[in-house]
């Protein structure tokens, strides 16, 4: 059986107000254990006067009300059989089917679970909760497809067959545990009637330097009782406990209680409740809970769960605040953190991370199926808003509760009642593992497509770090491990750059910065052979006919040669213009040579060192196509595109022997 051991305890007293009792001696046994809150005890008594009763509504209603018992205490395949019983049973309330499908969602089966919802909504249409129900399975199956980075374990030295929850670290260098635990070492023999159990005591445990946990002490008796006690948080100097404890009658029920404790070595001193009671009628049968303890980073807020009524209470538990004064008790009256926080439901377990960021869990904001954790961003003084689901894998679809952070790492503990445990609640570890991120790829020669061995790649980060490589005999390199660290960072971007001598430089970026996934980025570089005599074409350049300044569409061509100059800053080149054969020899020569200083004086423009560059005409000395040629070609349309391709600017490398100039500002740009 799974169960919300020491939030039941803090909880049941308000539950299932709607049930109509059964007559007969057993039958109210049952229902004033029921009525208590003694689920466990319930249980046991209803079964009894199921199989004494006569009467079909009568056993219906018993073996809804085991159930109810089940579902209280977070057995969720329990109470979905019990209430698949009842239906069998005609249970006459249609709530059954809404019931199943919470249990259902609470095992994680969500499509099971909207049609459980969906056969409540035929039988029960006014009632919007299937609808609630119904989107928040499809919420939680995204959640569940797309989880968080967080990865998560249990804490096996922690855990037992019993529960172990709620922990909190109790020395400056976060490496001693106190929690909550209902190991059978417990004070006392009594047992829970709520669930069955031991009462829960507070344990100690210490981590050596390879990480493992030390067997679990308890506290001394100052601090456990025969009753529960559990929750503990502690000041930032770690001198001081908080804690909740639940005094314990036989067949009697009461409230829970905040209390401190000072830390003298390993000792505890007597404690003392903290006085956070209101007022209370004494007409008024509600029993007051109060515990969840968490204290502010600056230990002058004590954040805490309560049913208490007051300004800005919505129903079920509540999380409120009160100041605290030098001696750590409550100054003033309690606040309730409001309706962005919290629901009609139960929201509890408040814990306030070294940010300011709360976080809480709660079965009213929409979950993945039974308690969930949350966060809320601090958004003023003393408010806190934008609640965010931590979605899988912090979250499950059981009981998620009771999160801690270690200091301002990305990781902790919190407690879970999830499959993978040793048996009840379950201590389990969370942290964010690095992103792993690495590059490689490689290179070829861009004219044949063969690898190119010994090609350099030079890679430099934005965080200022450098780093290179040659290829190897297949033109393959790569960057991943370096050491015990890594070459490719999260949050930085890289400029990359490949190149080999008579080749051009090709220059490329990537960046980590927003990626949430470890990633390799894998590349093909192709580099440009440049040795003296290969011609390498550029993208078109465009004039009007018979004439040689450049159109704009010619500018924006002349953007790569640009581009390859600035990139291969030693390299000199020949910019070589050539016609079609469409006028007398002379004409072309002087208007092929007029366009090849055309495209050099724009480079120029753009601040080129007009050393660099010879332009020269070739006229239509150089036809790509022949006349012949193309006098066979059959269309008006085939003969016109030959011509466009004797058309054309071409350049090719004459040395690698420019020496750029040092702090020449580039020529301004002429439009």
């Amino acid at each position: 059986m799974s169960t919300r051991k020491f939030w039941i305890s803090f909880t049941f007293s308000t539950l299932f107000a709607t049930v109509t009792f059964a007559q007969g001696k057993l039958a109210e046994e049952a229902d004033a254990a029921y009525k208590d809150g003694f689920y466990f005890n319930a249980i046991e008594l209803y079964k009894k006067a199921y199989t004494m009763e006569k009467k079909a509504s009568d056993k219906a209603a018993h073996i809804f009300k085991v159930g109810e018992c089940y579902r209280a205490l977070g057995d969720a395949q329990s109470a979905q059989v019990w209430y698949e019983k009842a239906n069998k049973a005609q249970y006459a309330d249609p709530i059954t089917y809404f019931y199943i499908g919470e249990a259902l969602k609470e095992q994680g089966k969500y499509a099971e679970a909207i049609a459980a919802y969906n056969k409540y909504k035929e039988k029960n249409p006014g009632d919007t909760r299937a609808d609630a129900g119904i989107n928040t399975c499809q919420l939680a199956q995204t959640w569940k497809d797309s989880p968080s980075r967080y990865d998560v374990s249990p804490e096996v030295l922690l855990n037992t067959p019993q529960y172990d929850f709620s922990a909190a670290f109790s020395d400056k260098k976060n490496e001693d545990l106190v929690f909550s635990s209902t190991r059978p070492a417990s004070t006392g023999t009594s047992t829970d009637q709520i669930v069955g159990e031991s009462f829960s005591d507070l344990y100690a445990s210490s981590r050596d330097k390879l990480g493992k946990w030390s067997e679990p002490l308890k506290l001394p008796p100052t601090i456990n009782t025969e009753a529960n006690e559990g929750a503990p948080s502690f000041t930032s100097k770690r001198t001081v406990m908080y804690f909740t404890r639940c005094p314990h009658e036989k067949n009697k029920v009461h409230g829970c209680d905040i209390w401190m404790s000072k830390k003298v070595g390993s000792n505890f001193s007597e404690p003392e409740m903290i006085a956070l009671r209101p007022a209370q009628d004494a007409k008024d049968t509600n029993i007051i809970t109060i515990g969840h303890p968490c204290v502010g980073p600056n230990d002058d807020v004590l954040f805490f769960s309560s049913n208490m009524k007051g300004a800005g209470s919505r129903g079920g538990k509540d999380i409120w605040m009160v100041k605290l004064d030098k001696d750590g008790k409550a100054l003033g009256a309690p606040t309730n953190l409001g309706a962005e926080i919290n629901t009609a439901k139960d929201d509890m377990f408040p814990f306030i991370r070294q940010n300011g960021a709360l976080y809480f869990s709660s079965d009213g904001h929409p979950g993945m199926g039974a308690m969930d954790i949350f966060m809320a961003e601090k958004t003023g003084e003393n408010a806190w808003g934008q609640v965010q689901n931590m979605k899988s894998p912090i979250n499950s679809s059981m009981d998620d509760f009771a999160i801690i952070f270690d200091a301002d790492n990305e990781r902790g503990y919190f407690t879970s009642n999830r499959e993978g445990g040793k048996g009840q609640d379950d201590i389990w570890r969370f942290y964010m593992p690095d992103l792993v991120f690495a590059l490689q790829g490689t290179v070829y020669d861009k004219s044949d497509n063969s690898p190119i061995a010994d090609a350099k790649i030079e890679v430099v980060g934005t965080d200022g770090t450098s780093f290179s490589a040659m290829t190897d005999a297949t033109g393959g390199f790569s960057f991943a491990e370096k050491a015990k660290d890594r070459y490719i960072k999260e949050n930085t971007s890289y400029t990359i750059r490949a190149s080999k001598d008579e080749y051009l430089v090709v220059n490329d970026q990537i960046t980590t910065v927003g990626l949430n996934e470890s990633t390799t980025f894998v590349k093909e570089y192709y580099l440009q052979p440049a040795k003296k005599g290969i011609v390498i074409r550029l993208p078109e350049v465009q004039y009007d006919l018979g004439k040689f300044e450049l159109r704009p569409e010619g500018k924006d061509s002349l953007e790569t040669l640009y581009s390859t100059l600035v990139e291969n800053p030693t390299i000199i080149i020949e910019l070589s213009a050539h016609t079609d054969s469409r006028d007398n020899d002379k004409r072309n020569q002087i208007l092929s040579q007029n366009r090849a200083q055309s495209c050099v004086n724009y480079l120029v423009s753009k601040g080129i060192d007009p050393a660099r560059m010879i332009p020269k005409g070739y006229g239509e000395s150089r036809l790509r196509i022949s006349d012949a040629e193309i006098a066979k070609m059959k269309t008006k349309e085939e003969q016109e595109a030959a011509h466009q391709q004797n058309r054309r600017t071409e350049f090719s490398v004459l040395s690698f022997d420019y020496v750029p100039k040092e702090n020449v500002a580039p020529a301004p740009q002429q439009n």
